[in-house]
């Protein structure tokens, strides 16, 4: 099949209609060129491109400033503005995320629980692409990246709607993922960025059921909601990151105090960070002073039941929206609960089932919370924020779900792919 050579023009959008039709007409090509391509194709691709974002790094950096002023003229939220951030760190990253990618078992082709049946067929799994991944992004340019890399390790094609606040950092990284690609001789439609911040695009690529396989919206509620509603394409999403931290009886009451402010206070404005602390009565009184002190030392504002105001007089009431709440900022609500029974309904009731922890060293304690929590990640002494692709060895991530299907946690190379069975056989015929 005849490849793509040069990267294609940024275009002037006159029919949004027809662009995006265009768009997925070249991804829905690309990614059956894509989906045959050898590990081997893949990772010179993908070593094209990391070459190719650290070569741009003078260009990504002046694209990001062009971003960041126009994001505080738009006087647009500081939680937003710390997303769009793309800074030297941020750039090694992104580029070591390509590279870990690049390092992981391809699963594309891999064969599974082949086995004989009494007819003589052979019967087994082989895990596949799922073909065209629409992506649909908010601020965070390093999704372009991420997403870029993930998908093209996998086998499949994509198209990414990046926000209008982060257009011209995403257009800079995109044009050097289209430079590593063109060099590693795979097609440069296998990665395609909507060139127009018209809101139109977002419409238009909704209804691109014939081209897209399955939608993936990472971003705000408001923008998550609508995707759900509208599109016409299976979606993968997650809405909110409630994320709690139960620190129980059986806990180290120092290992308690690390991990919760950690959670918390490591980066606020992410879907992993804690919002709730959930405090079992009895070990509340040797941690909840400690992490007062810390909390109000990194400038957290702290709201609590009447129990944690006793403990903690002065500080405000929580309200029951406060157990609903995604803060996404200096914001943490607290809860004496009697204990692990009381924890896991709380969860229950007020979760968004993204990540959760227990802190404690009984074991069977910290059993039961892994089974009975039902969340996308649940975890035993260990922070929150590490619920993320990277953390977890999947090179990079392409969202978290909170779904059940068709993936859920972090979504890295497998979560991109699905299975269909192949049969071998040797002149088997069936016979009724």
């Amino acid at each position: 099949m005849a490849r793509t050579t040069h990267a294609p023009a940024t275009p002037t959008v006159i029919d949004i209609d027809a662009y995006m039709l265009g768009l997925g007409r070249n991804a829905s090509a690309a990614a059956r060129t894509i989906a045959a391509a050898g590990t081997g194709a893949k990772s010179r691709g993908l070593q094209a491109i990391a070459a190719a974002l650290n070569d741009a790094r003078a260009a990504l950096a002046e694209a990001n400033e062009v971003d960041l002023a126009g994001a505080k003229s738009a006087k647009i939220e500081q939680p937003l503005i710390d997303r769009l951030v793309l800074d030297e760190r941020g750039i090694d990253r992104m580029i070591d995320g390509i590279r870990e990618v690049d390092a992981l078992p391809d699963p594309i082709g891999a064969i599974t629980d082949l086995e004989f049946r009494p007819s003589g067929i052979q019967v087994g799994r082989m895990r596949v692409p799922l073909g065209v991944i629409g992506m649909i992004y908010e601020s965070r340019p390093n999704v372009t990246a991420d997403a870029a890399a993930l998908c093209l390790k996998s086998g499949n094609a994509c198209i990414l709607r990046g926000g209008s606040e982060a257009f011209h950092t995403n257009s800079a990284i995109a044009a050097a993922i289209a430079k590593g690609l063109v060099e590693a001789q795979l097609p440069v439609t296998a990665v395609q960025l909507v060139a127009t911040t018209d809101r139109a695009a977002v419409g238009a690529l909704l209804k691109l059921k014939q081209y897209i396989d399955v939608l993936i919206p990472r971003g705000g509620r408001s923008l998550i909601e609508r995707v759900s509603a509208e599109s016409a394409i299976p979606v993968i999403k997650h809405l909110d990151g409630i994320c709690h931290v139960y620190i129980d009886d059986g806990a180290d009451p120092d290992m308690a105090v690390q991990i919760a402010f950690n959670s918390k206070t490591e980066k606020y404005a992410v879907c992993n960070a804690m919002e709730t602390l959930l405090v079992a009565q009895s070990i509340a009184p040797r941690v909840l002073p400690s992490l007062r002190h810390q909390f109000e030392r990194a400038g957290v504002e702290l709201r609590g039941c009447a129990k944690t105001r006793v403990l903690l007089p002065g500080i405000a009431a929580a309200a029951e929206s406060d157990w609903h709440a995604e803060y996404l900022a200096p914001i943490l609500s607290i809860r004496i609960v009697a204990g692990l029974d009381e924890a896991i309904d709380h969860i229950a009731t007020y979760g968004s089932q993204h990540t959760d922890v227990i802190v404690s060293n009984d074991y069977a304690r910290a059993r039961r919370f892994v089974t009975e929590v039902d969340s996308a990640s649940v975890m035993v002494n260990v922070s929150t924020q590490f619920a993320d692709g990277f953390e977890f060895g999947l090179g990079a991530e392409i969202g978290i779900s909170t779904d059940k299907l068709h993936a859920r946690g972090p979504v890295g190379l497998e979560g991109l792919t699905t299975q269909k069975f192949v049969v071998f056989g040797n002149g088997e015929i069936r016979h009724r």
